[in-house]
C-alpha cells in the first residue's frame, strides 16, 4: 500500500543458482538499498484493482452465478496477497521509536480518521442517522488498518517463536470455534487472517522468485481456470463466506469441526491462488508501477464511491446486471481506483493518510545525540 504501511525496509533482490532458469523478468539486476522493487509495486497495484472490482461486483451477485463465481475466486486471494506482502515488508519491525512512529502515523491515525469518516458517510447512505462512531468496531474496509496494526505489533513475538506458522494456524483454527470472539477491532477476522501475515514474515526473496518462473506462469493459467470452474459449481452449494474470515463456524450455520477444517482448506486454496497471481505480476517497471506506492489511498478512498453508488442508484438500471453492465462496472472500478492511487490524489490526502505529526512524538535520544555530535564536529572544523 503506502511506503510506510507496507515497505518497512527495501529488500535486496539477490539472485542465486536457483534463478538461473527463470525468465528475463525474474533475473533482473539486484535492487540497490532504498530503490523500490517494481515487482511488489506492481503486485500491490493489481491487488488493489481486484479489491475495488470485488466491491463493485457485490451488488451484481444476486441473479448472476457467473459474477458470484468470479467474486468468490477474487475474494479467495486478493486480501491474502495483500496480507502476505504486508508481512514480508514487516520483517524488520523491531518496535524502535522510528518504526513505532510510522506505525502510529501510517495505520492508527488513518484508522481513526477513516473509521469516523465512513461512519458519518454511511449514516447518510444507509439512512441510519444514529449509527455510533465506534473505534472498537471497524466499519467496512477499515478493519485492515486495525488488523495490520495488531499484526505488526506482534512481529517481534513471531520472530522468536520456533514454529510461527503452525502456531498462527492453530490460533486461526481456534478462533473459528468461538462465536464469542466479538467485533472489537474485528478480532475474528484479525485472528483468521493472521497466518497469511506470519507467512509473509517467513518469506525470503528466493520464494518470490520461485513463483515468477516461466513454468509457474504457464501452470497458473489452468489453475485459475479450474478455480473459476470449481467456484461456479460451488456457488449454489456452499457459502463463499469462509474466504471472508470474519465469522465463526457457528455463525455460518456449520458444525464446530468445520471451522478448523475450513481454515486449513481455505488457507491452502488461497495460497495456491496467491502464487498464481504473483506468477503473472510483471517484474519490470510498467506504466502502473508508480501507482503501487499509493495503493493505501486507493484502498481507503474507493470505498466511499462503492458505498455511495448503491445509494445513488447506479445499480438500478436492468442492463447493469447483464454481461455488458458487469463489464462496464469492472472497467469503471478499475479506472476509479487507478485514479485514486495517482500522485495528485496522494498530495491532496497525504495529511490524513500519511501525516507527519512530528509535534506528537518525542525526539529520538540517539538522533539528538547524533545531531549534537555533528554540531560539535562542525564547530571543531571551523575552529
Amino acid at each position: 500500500m503506502s511506503e510506510d504501511t507496507l515497505r518497512m525496509r527495501p529488500v535486496a533482490d539477490t539472485r542465486g543458482e536457483a534463478g538461473a532458469s527463470t525468465s528475463r523478468e525474474a533475473t533482473a539486476p539486484p535492487k540497490q538499498d532504498g530503490q523500490r522493487d517494481a515487482f511488489f509495486d506492481n503486485a500491490k497495484y493489481l491487488a488493489i484493482v481486484l479489491v475495488a472490482i470485488g466491491h463493485a461486483w457485490e451488488p451484481l451477485r444476486d441473479g448472476s452465478r457467473a459474477v458470484s463465481a468470479l467474486y468468490m475466486v477474487v475474494y479467495a486471494f486478493h486480501m491474502p496477497a495483500f496480507i502476505v506482502i504486508s508481512g514480508y515488508f514487516s520483517r524488520s519491525f523491531d518496535a524502535s521509536p522510528g518504526r513505532v512512529r510510522r506505525l502510529v502515523t501510517g495505520l492508527a491515525v488513518p484508522y481513526v480518521v477513516f473509521e469516523t469518516a465512513y461512519t458519518l458517510f454511511t449514516r447518510w447512505t444507509d439512512q441510519e442517522p444514529d449509527r455510533p462512531v465506534s473505534l472498537l468496531d471497524p466499519l467496512y474496509l477499515t478493519w485492515f488498518l486495525a488488523a495490520l496494526f495488531i499484526w505488526r505489533l506482534t512481529t517481534p513475538v513471531w520472530r522468536r517463536v520456533r514454529w510461527p506458522l503452525p502456531v498462527a494456524l492453530v490460533i486461526a483454527m481456534l478462533a473459528t470455534l468461538s462465536s464469542s470472539v466479538g467485533n472489537d477491532l474485528d478480532l475474528q477476522r484479525t485472528l483468521q487472517f493472521l497466518p497469511y501475515f506470519v507467512l509473509g514474515l517467513l518469506l525470503k526473496p528466493e520464494h518470490f522468485r520461485l513463483v515468477r518462473r516461466r513454468s509457474a506462469r504457464v501452470l497458473a493459467v489452468p489453475v485459475f481456470a479450474a478455480a473459476v470452474v470449481v467456484a461456479y459449481w460451488a456457488v449454489p452449494r456452499m457459502t463463499g463466506a469462509w474466504f471472508y474470515h470474519r465469522d465463526s463456524a457457528e455463525e455460518l450455520a456449520a458444525p464446530a469441526w468445520y471451522g478448523p477444517v475450513m481454515t486449513l482448506v481455505t488457507f491452502g486454496c488461497s495460497l495456491v491462488l496467491v502464487a498464481c497471481f504473483l506468477a503473472w505480476v510483471p517484474g519490470r517497471r510498467a506504466w502502473f508501477t508508480v501507482l503501487g506506492a499509493g495503493t493505501l489511498y486507493g484502498y481507503l478512498l474507493h470505498g466511499f464511491v462503492a458505498q455511495g453508488s448503491k445509494f445513488w442508484g447506479w445499480y438500478e438500471p436492468a442492463w447493469v446486471h447483464g454481461p455488458v453492465g458487469a463489464a462496464a462496472v469492472t472497467v469503471v472500478a478499475a479506472v476509479l481506483v487507478t485514479a485514486l492511487c495517482t500522485a495528485p490524489v496522494r498530495r491532496l490526502f497525504r495529511w490524513v493518510v500519511e501525516p507527519e505529526m512530528a509535534w506528537a512524538f518525542r525526539r529520538d535520544a540517539h538522533q539528538q545525540a547524533r545531531e549534537r555530535n555533528a554540531v560539535r564536529e562542525g564547530s571543531a572544523v571551523r575552529g
